[in-house]
């Protein structure tokens, strides 16, 4: 088994969480913090983030064995996931904490991510505003977010 990680932020990160542990070949999901201010928020919780003054996005980090599902598979699960063509705004959760990126670890999953985003453009008709940036330090949300569907049996955020 090869395990690599990768990090999605498409709204709120209950249903994100939810959808991705559900894909054959994920290990692990965690929900959590990632690409704010990290010298002034170095350990943001959610009542800061929420405050949408650290530049933080929900996100979830995923853990997965690439010889069941690839990156580019979860990419192409990501783009139904959620609204990528809505900036900072998925349903009715609206600031930058909901903004649609993926955080790359490695130029490979860049360049994926940036053919997957051109490729999967077709099947909007506005522009998709999913920012791709580099991995930066990934901060684990308080342990009631974790798993949150599965715990509470509610897809509160669901876009779709």
């Amino acid at each position: 088994m090869t395990t690599e990680t990768a990090t999605f932020g498409g709204g709120c990160f209950w249903h994100i969480q939810y959808m991705f542990s559900k894909l054959p070949g994920i290990i692990a999901t965690t929900a959590g913090y990632e690409g704010g201010d990290e010298k002034k928020y170095p350990h943001p919780t959610y009542e800061q983030v929420s405050s949408h003054k650290t530049g933080y996005a929900e996100v979830v980090e995923v853990q997965f064995d690439n010889e069941k599902i690839t990156y580019g598979e979860l990419l192409d699960n990501f783009w139904k996931m959620h609204d990528p063509t809505t900036l900072n705004k998925q349903g009715a959760d609206i600031g930058t904490n909901y903004r649609s990126v993926i955080f790359y670890h490695s130029p490979k999953q860049r360049k994926e991510a940036m053919i997957s985003k051109e490729f999967h453009q077709k099947y909007f008709e506005k522009p998709i505003v999913t920012e791709v940036k580099p991995a930066k330090t990934f901060f684990k949300a308080e342990e009631y977010h974790q798993k949150y569907v599965l715990k509470t049996g509610v897809d509160v955020c669901p876009i779709k």
